[in-house]
């Protein structure tokens, strides 16, 4: 996802937000945040997996016609089709399934924010050691560095990540979510970015039924209107206004854009969960956070 380029030691001196247009950057990056506190509210009232139904079926519903409406018809070869349906499969069934599936077990919503914040890092390490990318100092100090706050926040105590299942559940996620952003570039372009979308959430919705119905049966709903808000949130505000703000995002700031504002969710979610989910962080906690963020800013920086 980010450009590596050779260390030297003249390198231009950089900030992580040089060139993002603000207000694009802050709506995506509150947007996105919000999902890992709708996330956690969801499966307090639904189990994960049917959550994870209504969520890309209603996302794929409200994405259909705003394709149509603004980019005519669906026209992809064979070809492209299975390769945006096997990226939808892994960005959004095996990333948001295991991730929800540890919010379920436990996972507190500012550590899912953290572990996907290193995404951006993880993806340049990954594409260095799987496709031969240059890759610079700074970005495998920066996910180091990222990765100690990630172990500073858990402490001791790992309860508050769900137990062992659950973080792994959750570093399963990060990997998912690394690994759906390096297939992104197997689509290519060729697709347009919106029935891109559409697609991707409606091929998950039918193995996610299967899915629900062996694991967890017929859905249960604990509260019919907190899993309606839950679930209208989670496809028109991340799912939906999500991509469109993504969009804009990029044509104002460029490709490296979204991620250069990653660093920016663990602090915004941690707010959130605090107000919405009664969520407390210790001390330790917080400098963990604060580790981790400085981890990821520096290695996704933007070069001026």
């Amino acid at each position: 996802m980010r450009q590596a380029g050779p260390v030297t030691s003249r390198a231009p001196a950089a900030t992580p937000l040089v060139g993002v247009p603000f207000w694009p950057a802050a709506a995506f990056v509150l947007v996105w945040s919000s999902g890992y506190v709708a996330g956690p509210a969801g499966v307090e009232v639904v189990s994960p997996f049917w959550v994870l139904v209504l969520r890309f079926a209603v996302a794929a519903l409200m994405l259909y016609p705003l394709a149509r409406l603004t980019r005519g018809a669906l026209r992809i070869s064979r070809e492209d089709l299975v390769r945006v349906a096997a990226s939808g499969l892994v960005m959004n069934g095996l990333l948001f399934g295991t991730m929800y599936a540890a919010f379920e077990l436990g996972l507190q919503a500012t550590l899912g924010a953290l572990l996907h914040s290193l995404s951006p890092v993880l993806t340049a390490v990954l594409a260095g050691l799987l496709l031969g990318e240059r890759l610079t100092r700074l970005q495998v100090v920066g996910f180091v560095v990222g990765v100690a706050g990630v172990v500073v926040v858990l402490g001791p105590d790992i309860d508050r990540a769900g137990g062992v299942a659950g973080l792994l559940l959750g570093v399963a996620s990060l990997a998912c979510l690394s690994l759906g952003t390096l297939g992104q570039r197997w689509i290519g372009t060729r697709t347009d970015p919106i029935w891109s979308a559409t697609l991707q959430c409606a091929v998950c919705v039918p193995p996610l039924v299967v899915l629900a119905l062996a694991v967890e049966g017929a859905p249960s709903v604990g509260s019919p209107v907190d899993a309606t808000v839950a679930v209208l949130w989670l496809a028109g505000v991340n799912s939906v206004l999500g991509l469109l703000l993504l969009g804009l995002l990029v044509r104002r700031g460029g490709a490296g854009a979204s991620a250069s504002v990653f660093f920016l969710m663990p602090p915004v979610t941690a707010v959130l969960a605090w107000v919405l989910l009664d969520e407390r962080l210790t001390g330790l906690a917080v400098l963990g956070l604060a580790l981790s963020t400085v981890g990821v800013a520096v290695a996704t920086r933007r070069r001026s």
